[in-house]
């Protein structure tokens, strides 16, 4: 069937529902802001479904971002949206009436030149943009009064693993990030100004709701078709009300129990194995491109590292760090704390340990390591039972104190560092070369913090640490997660790993992490066949393990190809951060692994464009960015301050809070209210459009 004929009916049944939609807006009053300081403009409506599909230990993704322009002027619209720090982004396409564009993958400095061009002849054109890992922009230029365009993009990414627990992550609310203020200073080598923290802080700033005076917008709809590969246990989300239907042993249908909800969360779906099932080898391969990508998942066995206790037994140093920001405010600070003290609860007899907290400020409860004793410890509690968010998020400090070492070549004590923040920051790249430089014998555990925390600082940051991360994401997960965490702290690391293929291959991570209890080791190759076998290698508290898989058992998975180029341009990024390659040769690799499997990095983006122009000449085309929500449990007055006006008015300056100091930037707020109540309109056309898409996907 012609792609059109799919198409019409979709753009119709949502023009009729939008129509609806708009009406009801009008009665609200329309949500104006200000772009570039310019007259207010009308913010297009936009609602958004994903439709993920599971197939063993990867995910295929298909996000619909519809933007609705309510106004009587052409309408370019910009959004910040987020997606898993480990997705391979690779497809795109615009909508427009009757008509599909596919996008094409381009350098980004092309792919932003044909966008620019095409606005400005008049013609539909979408341009998505990486600004992170887990971090984009939708721009939709040539929106016409009343019209409806969708932009439908796709990714691959990989299924994690913890122990018996598979989990899949999608982010739905780009959290407001604290920009460092460029240096007030000149380099002494050069005379000129120390490079800015964050040079693209604009590209990574959106206006933000306040809750106390709009309703929710952007609501989302969300479907998954879960194939795991084996008999299912349990299936559960701990961030969202779930309704799941079971096919068949080994698959589950889920959907969101409301229907559309606002995107102010993250959506966090978890799955074991039925009870008496045996694990499968986790050994998988795709053929592309006239090769084969081999997936390998493998946990090393618990009762090997609960028997080798010679690395339990050493006494620790444990720094934890808490981050008291104003983007902590409300529920995170609270979890925050319940964390800690967990934490310090565990400490062993032996065992020393402090604690630092830090906003635009930091603090230390002692002068030094001291013991973790009854009185010590009572003091740090009594320290972390005070704290409360405020202020900015100046995070460098702090990670420098903690990975701090006076005695880097102690071998008689284990020492970690508990790092536990939401990470709303915008300056990782800072971050990343502070722990690769200090980090020594240390150990980084990260623990993300809230509904909405930065997936790409907690997962680089603790690669990078050679420790694990942990997302708590409510009050009630604090006592389970901590204690799987501070159990893993408390348990013999997988030491001096090495994978070793009989046939040429070219895998990563070129060099394995440790591993705790319970964490797999995951390899991705790329080579001419899969054949011959792979074999691993490490310490388990001194005592020798190794196991071989025979690569001709692997099962057949699909994306395992993309997520092998993603991971190979992750380990890039690091090289280069790390400086085992200059930026020249890193931006070389990262440029040919994008552009030869059509991925978006920092290097290139998904460019669509119409070829005929639709705008007249002459008429005006208002830009303006998307809003997004306020993450769910953030307190808005912690993160922006208490000054800002409450009636009506330009965009203020904010205060040093939790996103930028005062004489460095300002933030677009929201002029009337919105109605949410007609947004959830949408969710039934979105649904649609995912049955739709998978239902052409079936046809292929």
């Amino acid at each position: 069937m012609p792609r059109n004929l799919l198409v019409a009916p979709l753009v119709a049944a949502a023009l009729a529902l939008l129509g609806g939609l708009q009406a009801k807006a009008e009665e609200a009053g329309t949500l104006l802001l200000r772009h570039g300081g310019g007259a207010p403009v009308a913010a297009p409506l936009l609602a958004a479904d994903a439709a993920i599909t599971v197939s063993g230990p990867t995910a295929r993704a298909t996000i619909t971002q519809a933007f609705r322009n309510t106004t009587s002027d052409w309408v370019e619209g910009t959004y910040l949206f987020p997606l898993p720090e480990d997705a391979a982004v690779d497809a795109m396409r615009l909508v427009v009436g009757d008509r599909v564009i596919v996008a094409d993958i381009r350098e980004r400095g092309a792919a932003r030149r044909d966008y620019e061009a095409a606005r400005a002849e008049g013609k539909a054109a979408a341009l998505v943009e990486q600004q992170r890992p887990n971090l984009f922009t939708n721009a939709v230029a040539n929106i016409g009064p009343g019209e409806t365009v969708l932009v439908q993009i796709q990714y691959q990414q990989g299924v994690r693993r913890s122990g018996d627990t598979y989990s899949l992550r999608l982010p739905t609310v780009a959290a407001p990030r604290y920009n460092p203020a460029p240096p007030a200073v000149q380099e002494v080598a050069t005379g000129r100004p120390a490079p800015d923290p964050v040079p693209d802080r604009d590209a990574i700033t959106a206006p933000v709701l306040d809750p106390a005076r709009h309703a929710p917008v952007n609501p989302l709809t969300l479907s998954i078709d879960l194939k795991a590969g084996f008999s299912l246990g349990r299936v559960e989300s701990a961030t969202h009300a779930i309704t799941i239907d079971a096919p068949s042993e080994r698959e589950r249908r889920i959907a969101l129990r409301d229907g559309a909800t606002a995107a102010d969360r993250d959506f966090e779906l978890t799955w074991t194995q039925a009870p008496g099932t045996s694990p499968g080898l986790g050994l998988f391969r795709e053929r592309v491109a006239g090769a084969d990508a081999v997936l390998a998942v493998v946990t090393p066995p618990v009762a090997a590292a609960q028997a080798a206790s010679q690395a339990a037994s050493l006494p620790r140093d444990v720094i934890f760090v808490i981050d008291n920001s104003g983007s902590m405010g409300g529920t995170s600070i609270r979890q925050a704390k319940a964390s800690l003290l967990v934490g310090l609860d565990r400490l062993r007899p032996g065992d020393r340990f402090n604690v630092i907290r830090f906003d635009d400020t930091m603090e230390t409860v002692f002068p030094d390591l001291v013991a973790a004793d009854e009185t010590h410890l009572a003091q740090a509690k009594s320290f972390v039972g005070g704290l409360e968010a405020r202020g900015g998020t100046e995070m460098l400090a702090p990670l420098k104190a903690a990975l701090r070492d006076a005695d880097p070549e102690e071998t008689g004590r284990v020492r970690q560092v508990v790092f536990l923040t939401d990470g709303a920051i915008g300056d990782e790249g800072r971050i990343f070369s502070a722990i690769a430089e200090a980090r020594g014998r240390t150990r980084l555990f990260m623990v993300g913090i809230g509904s909405a925390p930065n997936g790409h600082l907690m997962r680089h940051a603790a690669e990078l640490g050679r420790g694990t991360v942990t997302l708590i994401g409510s009050v009630d997960q604090v006592a389970d997660r901590m204690r799987e965490l501070l159990a893993k702290l408390e348990s013999p690391v997988v030491t001096d790993l090495a994978a070793t293929f009989s046939e040429p291959a070219e895998a990563t991570p070129t060099a394995l992490p440790d591993l705790y209890r319970g964490e797999p080791v995951t390899i991705a190759a790329r080579m001419r066949e899969a054949k011959g076998t792979l074999t691993l290698t490490g310490r388990i508290g001194g005592r020798p393990w190794r196991t071989v898989l025979d690569l001709s058992q692997a099962e057949d998975g699909a994306g395992i190809g993309k997520v092998w180029a993603r991971a190979r341009i992750g380990e890039a990024e690091t090289a280069r951060i790390t400086g085992r390659l200059t930026p020249e040769a890193a931006d070389a690799a990262i440029l040919r692994l994008a552009l030869d499997h059509g991925l978006t990095t920092r290097l290139t983006s998904l460019v669509a464009i119409d070829a005929t122009p639709r705008r007249p000449a002459g008429a005006r085309l208002a830009r303006t960015d998307l809003p997004l929500n306020l993450p769910a449990g953030w307190d808005f007055e912690a993160v922006f301050g208490t000054d800002q006006p409450r009636a009506p008015a330009p965009a203020p300056i904010l205060r040093k809070a939790a996103l930028a100091p005062a004489a460095t930037g300002s933030i677009a707020l929201p002029q009337t209210a919105t109605d949410f109540e007609a947004r959830l309109m949408l969710g039934a056309v979105l649904l649609g459009l995912a049955l739709l898409v998978r239902g052409r996907r079936a046809a292929r």
